[in-house]
């Protein structure tokens, strides 16, 4: 009987590298992607809301009204004009691409964390019988994870992007935050809130930690 050896070749670093970025790349066209499926909704909704003279103007946060909870859901995706959305459009995309970056997990993430924290910081804190929408709060929480992200990560790339935001945007975003009728700066404040909370719970350096924490210990019960 003979035996034979096979020759086991170690794998290719150029062809792994090649892989690497046909993943990364494909994971940045799917964030892209979803990305612009959230844009085309708020504009399709505004378009219904223009035909049907801007009655889906009442489906905003309605603060403190229990019945009307699930406004802080539909709220971003309502604008009180073409205007309005455009104005809101722009940052978003600006903002949206950079996150778009890390996948379409991620802006999942990211939006479904700024418009639940920030439209619940809204309904409470919001003035009575007022109905707020529009997308400025979830511009507020894009702004606010991108300028925090490289804290939580301790990341000089992510730091300096932040920088780059905060110098485009962050004039007009601060005056955002003065009080003036006609505009909430509760859902401008809470959705930076959420952004914030969106940089800390999707910190690599926390999913660094939780991989190295391990189970429990038990102890064994005589």
């Amino acid at each position: 009987m003979s035996t034979r050896t096979m020759s086991s070749r170690a794998p290719d670093p150029r062809r792994r590298q090649a892989t690497a970025r046909r993943r990364r790349a494909g994971m940045q066209i799917e964030g892209i992607q979803l990305l612009a499926v959230i844009l085309a909704l708020m504009w399709i909704v505004e378009v219904i809301n223009s035909l049907d003279g801007q009655h889906l103007n009442s489906d905003g946060i309605h603060a403190r009204d229990p019945g009307r909870l699930w406004g802080v859901l539909t709220s971003p995706f309502v604008h009180a004009s073409f205007a309005h959305l455009i104005s809101n459009t722009i940052p978003l995309v600006f903002m949206g691409l950079i996150i778009a970056m890390r996948g379409a997990g991620r802006v999942a993430l990211v939006t479904l964390i700024v418009v639940v924290v920030g439209g619940l910081g809204t309904w409470l804190i919001a003035p009575g019988h007022t109905s707020t929408i529009g997308a400025s709060g979830l511009v507020f929480g894009y702004a606010a994870y991108l300028l925090t992200r490289g804290l939580f990560d301790r990341s000089l790339l992510e730091l300096l992007t932040g920088m780059v935001v905060a110098v485009i945007w962050g004039g007009a975003l601060l005056s955002s935050l003065i009080p003036r009728y006609g505009i909430s700066w509760q859902a401008h404040a809470c959705g930076a809130i959420g952004g914030i909370v969106a940089a800390w719970l999707l910190s690599d350096q926390r999913a660094r930690q939780r991989g190295t924490s391990g189970p429990p210990a038990r102890a064994l019960a005589k």
